[in-house]
């Protein structure tokens, strides 16, 4: 039968999708209003469809349904999920039964290794990260903790000295470590052993 005036078939209702009302998506055309997950309804747009086939569903539905079983998965990180997505009347593919997860990880994961190398700051004892990290002495700070031991003074490259892993700036340690007698650290006198 000729398609007279109209435009593609919606993938959803079947009837005629004309260019104002179209989306398309896995090479099929749909109403705005048929772009709906076929599991859970609720309304798609190109940032949360997930095709299969012929078949389109919200990136969570999709999961429960065709991403990887068990328990974490198909909610993100961190969660624990063990929802089928049965109440949603999702069929899951059912295979061989798998083998149950060991309830402790063999070996860490690439985030929980990572932020185990993150830097601690030697004068708050926190983690610092690259965005806020400033290396004195050979240890990373925070910016807000790179300041002298002494006086509290903002501490840069410039005026930055270290000793025994504590940061001061040059006229706190001038005064507190340098030599002692006429001409150093502020003294105009000897004092006289007698």
């Amino acid at each position: 039968m000729p398609n007279w005036g109209g435009g593609a078939k919606c993938g959803a209702c079947e009837k005629t999708v004309y260019h104002a009302e179209e989306i398309q998506c896995n090479g099929r055309s749909f109403h705005k209003s048929c772009f709906l997950c076929m599991a859970c309804r609720k309304a798609l747009d190109s940032t949360t469809v997930a095709a299969h086939e012929s078949e389109i569903y919200c990136k969570t539905c999709y999961g429960r349904k065709y991403g990887p079983k068990g328990v974490g998965f198909g909610q993100g990180a961190g969660c624990l999920s063990t929802d089928t997505g049965d109440h949603l009347g999702l069929n899951l593919q059912q295979g061989s039964p798998k083998p149950a997860r060991p309830s402790t990880p063999t070996n860490a994961s690439k985030f929980a290794k990572k932020m185990a190398d993150v830097d601690k700051c030697p004068r708050c004892g926190k983690s610092v990260y690259a965005a806020e990290k400033i290396m004195g002495g050979g240890k990373p700070w925070h910016k807000t903790c790179f300041r002298c031991a002494i006086c509290g003074k903002s501490l840069e490259s410039t005026n930055v000295t270290d000793k025994d892993g504590e940061l001061y700036c040059k006229v706190c340690y001038a005064k507190n470590f340098g030599p002692k007698g006429i001409g150093f650290g502020g003294l105009t006198q000897v004092e006289k052993k007698e």
